[in-house]
């Protein structure tokens, strides 16, 4: 078990986003985490990742406490992660985002830096070299001195994962990668997603995407109003009627 989150809860002002909710995600797995249209999702995934200190309950990451931890912490702890809304430096280059990416591994400091040390260009050169290599793993190589903000839609969520996985995670949160995607990118983010599996990095996904979430994942929780609705395989989940209900109201 890589990250188990206990009984939390979050509330803003009247409204309980997100209400006593538990949750487990194995190591190697793909975990799904569906629902409708404001079921607290990505709220749930702020609670996680450290943009919002919930009001109750514990989070607990590679046998650690982090609930409470601010952002650059909990990175650091090996949890990435990409947004509902594509969040690059659109301005910056291809290779640069993903140099960015890398910061919370870097040992050379502040003072090193300015004073362009020695030991800090090599660790400059070595980060470049390691860029590139990412951006090979997702076919972007070739674009790398472009800016991030020229690249299609689809390469742009590409560039958004591989920005995260640079950092050297145990595991990253996928906030619906396959939106806006057509049906290649689509049947290339499975691919990929197999691919990150198998570089050790496990993998907690929100995705509207039933196709791709039930032909990927290996457990889903399903949210609704906040609560947790549901969890199981995906075939459990395909035929379990209040799932049907919340999405379709009824069969």
């Amino acid at each position: 078990m890589l990250l188990n989150v206990d009984n939390i809860s979050l509330s803003f002002g009247s409204l309980k986003a997100v209400n006593e909710v538990s949750m487990t995600v194995e190591s190697g797995k793909i975990t799904g985490l569906i629902g409708p249209n404001g079921a607290g999702k990505t709220t749930f995934f702020n609670i996680i990742s450290g943009v919002y200190k919930p009001d109750t309950g514990t989070i607990t990451f590679d046998g650690k406490r982090i609930d409470g931890k601010k952002p650059f912490q909990i990175n650091e702890a090996g949890i990435a992660r990409t947004y509902q809304v594509i969040n690059l430096f659109k301005k910056m280059t291809v290779l640069e985002n993903v140099m960015v990416g890398m910061h919370s591994r870097l040992n050379s400091g502040f003072f090193r830096s300015v004073l362009r040390m020695p030991d800090q260009r090599k660790e400059e050169e070595e980060v470049r070299r390691r860029a590139y290599e990412w951006l090979g793993f997702v076919n972007l190589e070739d674009r790398a001195h472009e800016q991030a903000g020229s690249l299609s839609y689809g390469e742009q969520r590409l560039l958004e994962i591989v920005r995260g996985l640079a950092s050297g995670p145990k595991l990253i949160l996928l906030d619906e990668p396959a939106a806006g995607m057509n049906s290649r990118e689509k049947r290339d983010l499975d691919e990929l997603l197999q691919r990150i599996l198998q570089k050790g990095v496990s993998i907690l996904l929100i995705e509207h995407d039933m196709k791709l979430v039930m032909g990927v994942t290996d457990h889903i929780y399903v949210l609704n109003y906040g609560k947790k609705l549901a969890d199981g395989s995906p075939a459990q989940i395909q035929k379990n009627t209040d799932v049907i209900t919340a999405y379709l109201g009824g069969e």
